[in-house]
């Protein structure tokens, strides 16, 4: 039998002997403290484990490791996105080149130099077809050449006018945007690959270690159990006759096995549900009847060296002895 369940039912019979005077106003449970499961981000193997169930660990404190496995090509592939994504920007912000406008404007001055030639070719064919010394077809063919140099000159002026221009603020908005998605990715991506490496919330104490180096956890299931430090709670439940005075904020004497004295506390929660108690919390004629969970905060600090699942007797801080 559970060593806990051993105590509370040695507590429950030791409470039935005394009277039933003795009894009255007095509730059973055990004293608690914050239990956190750490649970696996994926089903790659463990690789570390540095504790071992019974240790005291410090807030932030390293306590598995899993291996990253598919998740590190993730995170290199939206790494690689970012930089591109970072790279166009600043290209674009930047604008052109001086050497890209150079060439443009070489470019123009050909186009319109070769314009100039053909143009004057043109005049010249068109004053031997006048003058009857040259067909009609070899002026046609002039002219195509002229036309195709305009064209290349305006293309030419264009691409110029262009570059002196810069990037238009709209390139740059949607490259910017485009960045901001690439780092999101990358930050989700990063967020998730640190919960491989799985570290204490808060200080506490190691309970149990489900999972063994090298095993593959299912996703989403503890592989470190753990209590957190600070003072304890109690954990009652509290008979349907005695729920009208079981109010939160109420004061409250708590007597716990095997400690001299008492400690205080005050009700912190009390369940609006009535559920059926469990069969150590009230004496044998009183099992079928029904009683409500309540949790208590306990003021000593010297309640943060009892231990965990320890029984308790609470008492209303107003109930006579």
């Amino acid at each position: 039998m559970n060593l806990r369940v051993v105590l509370i039912v040695a507590g429950c019979f030791a409470l039935a002997a005394c009277s039933d005077k003795a009894y009255e106003g007095q509730i059973l449970g055990t004293l608690e403290r914050d239990r956190l499961e750490l649970v696996a981000e994926s089903n790659e193997p463990i690789v570390e484990v540095t504790v071992r169930e019974g240790d005291a660990v410090a807030a932030g404190a390293t306590l598995m490791r899993q291996e990253l496995g598919a998740m590190q090509a993730r995170l290199d592939q939206a790494a690689a996105a970012r930089n591109v994504a970072e790279r166009r920007l600043a290209e674009l912000v930047k604008g052109p080149r001086a050497q890209e406008i150079t060439e443009a404007r070489a470019a123009q001055e050909s186009a319109r130099s070769m314009l100039d030639t053909e143009t004057r070719e043109f005049e010249r064919l068109q004053d031997l077809v006048e003058r009857k010394l040259l067909s009609q077809s070899a002026l046609d063919q002039q002219r195509a050449r002229r036309d195709g140099a305009a064209g290349t000159q305006k293309q030419t002026a264009a691409r110029l006018h262009l570059l002196l221009e810069g990037t238009r603020a709209e390139e740059v908005e949607q490259a910017d945007a485009s960045l901001k998605q690439a780092q999101a990715a990358l930050v989700e991506l990063q967020t998730s690959a640190a919960r491989y490496v799985i570290k204490a919330p808060r200080a506490g104490r190691i309970e149990a270690i489900p999972y063994k180096l090298g095993e593959r956890p299912a996703p989403g299931t503890p592989l470190i159990v753990m209590l957190a430090d600070g003072t304890p709670y109690a954990r009652v439940y509290v008979p349907e006759p005695l729920r009208t005075k079981f109010l939160p904020g109420t004061r409250i004497r708590v007597h716990v096995d095997g400690r001299d004295g008492e400690l205080t506390g005050v009700v912190r929660f009390v369940s609006a549900e009535a559920a059926f108690t469990p069969y150590y919390a009230l004496t044998q004629e009183d099992r079928s009847r029904l009683s409500y969970l309540a949790e208590i905060d306990l003021d000593e600090t010297a309640a943060a060296e009892v231990p965990t699942g320890m029984p308790v007797q609470v008492e209303l801080a107003t109930a006579e002895r």
